[in-house]
């Protein structure tokens, strides 16, 4: 069965989001499918052309009110007679239009603005998106960061023009080189680009045989990137003009590493605090003491008053992270838990009894068995 074919997949599990997503959200996952399977990013691959307008349909759903609150009634059915588009016959640049490329998919692939008159002019090159793995420590000091990927570059055979060397593109026939053509008559006619050229005018009769007529080819790059104190999960560093080449002339788009916090063994991340969870006995806890607890810089020493209670939490002011903007530095949080010893020797329970008898509470014998217990208490309950 072909991807065209297959039932409707939940919209939300289109974009990879949770039903409750905010507008922001919801845009930020439609912008990395879009530039992940994006056409031009896979020439030539047709499930990837589908998939691209998939992520489309969901989005102009997920992202109307009204079509949102309607598809979480009814699903896919609530949504008849709503005014969805047919995006598996439309051409991606009229998905482009539709959207308002210029507010939208402009922030997304750098400016590559709607067609219009004869031909394109100079666009920037398509953002391109990574992710860097960070510890607690990196981000209390800040690093520097060796980032390798692939992007499409301009074939150096053809110099981007995706024709053989000694040849150049022809008009396009369709459109007769202005990349737009119309469809309907009389008074109303809707323009669009031209799909047998994508918009360019032009078609390569004679194509490069290193890109296939592409233009770009794919290439591995390595650059260093720089990671300010106190970045957070999830969080960008642009890296100027490190983005694949435009056309036409145009600039370079940038790169965009997403910052992945890797766990800590102690530590959790509580915005600018750290939390540390220390277990310690109850008679520590009843006695006092001080005790070694986890931070960033190895361990430090915490007091801990007589008749601490499970749960307490002590502060450590300045052993968290930098505020990435103020670069005011967090606290460290320590709570504590209380652990309940589960094997003691006879001189340990001989003492506890006899605590016990101080405090005038009862404890079970040690001869007594679970089953025995368990016998008086269905006897008393007779």
């Amino acid at each position: 069965m072909g991807y065209e074919t297959m039932a409707k997949r939940d919209y939300y599990e289109v974009l990879g989001v949770d039903k409750k997503a905010s507008a922001e959200e919801i845009k930020r996952a439609y912008r990395r499918m879009a530039i992940k399977y994006h056409p031009d990013k896979n020439p030539g691959d047709k499930e990837a052309e589908a998939k691209f307008k998939e992520c489309a349909e969901a989005y102009e759903v997920l992202s109307d009110q009204e079509k949102r609150q309607r598809y979480d009634q009814f699903g896919h059915e609530g949504l008849r007679g709503a005014g969805m588009h047919d995006f598996s016959r439309m051409n991606v640049e009229d998905i482009f239009s539709m959207f308002g490329f210029d507010d939208f998919f402009g922030g997304i692939f750098g400016g590559r603005g709607r067609r219009s008159g004869r031909g394109t002019g100079p666009t920037r090159g398509y953002d391109l998106e990574t992710a860097v793995e960070l510890t607690l420590n990196d981000v209390a000091k800040g690093t520097e960061k060796t980032i390798e990927f692939t992007r499409q570059d301009t074939c150096n055979e053809c110099k981007g023009n995706g024709c053989a060397p000694g040849s150049s593109p022809g008009q396009c026939p369709t459109c007769r080189g202005t990349g737009q053509v119309a469809r309907g008559g009389g008074f109303f006619q809707m323009v669009s680009s031209c799909r047998q050229c994508g918009g360019t005018g032009q078609i390569i009769t004679n194509p490069c045989k290193k890109c296939k007529g592409t233009g770009r080819i794919p290439k591995r790059r390595t650059v260093n990137i720089k990671i300010p104190p106190g970045v957070h999960e999830g969080q960008g560093i642009r890296v100027a003009n490190e983005g694949e080449p435009g056309r036409g002339g145009g600039p370079r788009g940038d790169l965009y590493c997403y910052v992945r916090l890797k766990p800590h063994d102690f530590l959790q991340r509580d915005g600018n605090d750290l939390i540390a969870v220390v277990p310690i006995s109850f008679t520590q806890a009843a006695l006092g003491t001080t005790i070694d607890v986890p931070s960033l810089n190895g361990t430090r020493g915490l007091k801990i008053p007589p008749g601490t209670q499970y749960g307490s939490i002590f502060r450590i002011k300045g052993q968290g992270l930098p505020d990435i903007r103020t670069h005011h530095t967090g606290d460290q949080l320590v709570q504590i838990i209380i652990e309940t010893p589960t094997k003691l020797n006879k001189q340990q329970q001989d003492l506890l009894r006899e605590f016990a008898k101080t405090e005038n509470k009862r404890v079970s014998p040690k001869s007594q068995s679970f089953f025995e217990k368990l016998k008086k208490h269905l006897g008393d309950n007779k």
